[in-house]
């Protein structure tokens, strides 16, 4: 019997070292004739009427375009290899979670959405046109909890754009 388990853990072992590297992940996929990006602030078009938020999102996005990807910023899309444009579609600010005895609310889901666009603007083609969404709960009646929320929210969306921009499946 144990030379039975010994002789699979080895054939398991051999198989798995045979097959590394079917599958790969490469990360920096960024094409290489593209050297900047532009990104305008985003629009807002949520009936919330969340402006404010349209230029926190536009920083936290290019702060991490610039430390995480080879994409240089640039403030002219005239000139620019990439560009991402972003529409913020909604936010809300939902009960989450209610107490049991009170049926009230005792924390609330701040939930929002993003439409963007990345283009290669060398190649005149469309790499992604997506929804991206972040989310984040806090405790009912605290400002402050509530306002981490949203930045979690907009961060939670600045890194799946960053992702999408230079991540690549083989």
């Amino acid at each position: 019997m144990r030379h039975t388990a010994a002789c699979a853990v080895f054939l398991l072992t051999v198989f798995a070292l045979l097959f590394q590297g079917c599958y790969s992940f490469s990360g920096g996929s960024v094409p290489s004739h593209m050297k900047t990006i532009a990104v305008p602030v985003f629009q807002d078009r949520s009936r919330a009427g969340v402006a404010q938020f349209r230029a926190e999102l536009t920083r936290r996005l290019t702060e991490k375009i610039e430390s995480q990807s080879p994409l240089r910023m640039t403030p002219s899309r005239a000139t620019a290899d990439a560009l991402l444009e972003g529409t913020i579609l909604s936010f809300n600010d939902e009960p989450s979670q209610l107490g049991s005895v009170t049926e009230r609310a005792i924390t609330n889901r701040i939930t929002i959405t993003v439409r963007a666009v990345f283009q290669d603007r060398v190649k005149k083609t469309v790499l992604f046109e997506r929804t991206f969404t972040g989310f984040a709960d806090y405790s009912v009646g605290s400002f402050a909890a509530q306002q981490d929320a949203i930045a979690s929210s907009l961060e939670m969306i600045a890194s799946d754009m960053l992702d999408s921009i230079v991540s690549d499946w083989n």
